[in-house]
């Protein structure tokens, strides 16, 4: 595992804050068993997305147009959290092995490529909630919220809803890829273009083939595509907060099973953050093994479940539109100046950081 950096809230991104020596020694001594050596669950894994997405499609009929798009939905939404595990560094140490298992466009939307580049800048804690520098914030800065059209603003609120972030947030997201995608062709950006293309056309093989077995483009783009998208946001809801310490910024949501399950333990996700490149097999037993000390790194951002959202911010918006105390005028942000905390990320807490 890679050593920390000196600074808990400037870390940079891919490197593993460890909440004590104990945990240290934990993690080496569970990244030398036989299991997590050869990544079999994640090899696993793999084998039971690929198999059942394409036996999906396969036996089409037989399943029928219900039940069939239920499982791709739900296996289409698997394969976004595998890729997320690949981009760490899992199963195999060689990044182009782990970009060749999940390139295939399952999940229609995003290159493989453009994900991995935007979800390791999102790892520069630093800037976690950063308008202008995290590509998975939501909030913006005064000044751009002061020149969106008032239409945008009743968009950004719903999509701050639960249901809205289900029901617009996939369109959003999608309208910014496309926007990705036609300024790389309008500028030129060559290793772009190629990436897209090799999207575009693995993706017209993909729905031609599944086009023979009676799944036409629209249907997989509007009832499975658009839905498996959907069903990330119930993940990414309410991940990541506005707040002076870049621990307090992650959320540690204790959900039930089935989510765990579906979307690879990033429920946990301060624990993500602190060790990213810690399988995703790991993450909650790490958790459990430090739940006190997590709980209380992420000053209490703490969820009982994706129920927990439902109940409170169904129809109630999160107040996340102009971030509370960036500065875009300046181009600071509280989380720039000095904090005072651990010295070092392998340094033993004192008792405040054990209790709660």
């Amino acid at each position: 595992m890679p050593t920390a950096d000196t600074k808990i809230n400037h870390r940079v991104a891919g490197a593993s804050y460890y909440v004590n020596e104990q945990q240290r020694a934990r993690v080496k001594q569970l990244s030398r068993s036989w299991m997590w050596r050869l990544e079999l669950p994640t090899w696993a894994l793999i084998g039971v997305i690929y198999t059942g997405w394409f036996a999906c499609v396969i036996y089409w009929q037989q399943l029928g147009a219900v039940l069939g798009s239920v499982l791709l939905i739900l296996l289409s939404t698997w394969y976004m959290s595998l890729q997320h595990e690949l981009i760490h560094g899992h199963p195999t140490r060689w990044r182009w092995v782990n970009q060749l298992l999940g390139t295939l466009p399952l999940a229609i939307w995003y290159p493989y490529g453009l994900y991995r580049d935007s979800h390791i800048q999102h790892h520069r804690d630093q800037d976690l909630t950063h308008p202008e520098k995290d590509p998975e914030c939501y909030y913006y800065t005064a000044k751009q919220w002061r020149h969106f059209p008032s239409l945008f603003k009743k968009i950004v609120r719903i999509s701050n809803t639960f249901i809205g972030r289900l029901v617009v947030g996939p369109a959003l997201d999608i309208i910014d890829t496309i926007r990705s995608a036609s300024r790389a062709f309008i500028t030129g950006d060559r290793p772009a273009i190629i990436m897209w293309l090799a999207h575009f056309g693995l993706l017209s093989l993909l729905l031609h083939w599944m086009a023979g077995y009676g799944i036409s483009a629209i249907f997989t783009i509007l009832v499975i595509g658009y839905p498996a998208l959907s069903l990330t946001k119930v993940r990414s809801f309410f991940e990541h907060r506005a707040a002076e310490n870049s621990a307090a910024r992650s959320t540690l949501n204790e959900a039930a099973w089935p989510w765990r399950l579906l979307f690879l333990n990033l429920n946990y996700h301060l624990v993500h953050h602190d060790l990213p490149t810690l399988p995703w097999y790991g993450l909650r037993q790490i958790y459990l093994e430090n739940r006190v000390q997590y709980q209380h790194r992420s000053e209490q951002f703490v969820v009982n479940g994706y129920t927990q959202w439902f109940e409170t911010y169904a129809f109630t918006a999160l107040e996340i539109e102009i971030h509370p105390f960036y500065d875009s005028e300046n181009k600071t942000s509280i989380s720039e100046q000095p904090h005072e905390g651990l010295g070092r990320a392998d340094r033993q807490p004192d008792a405040s950081q054990i209790a709660r």
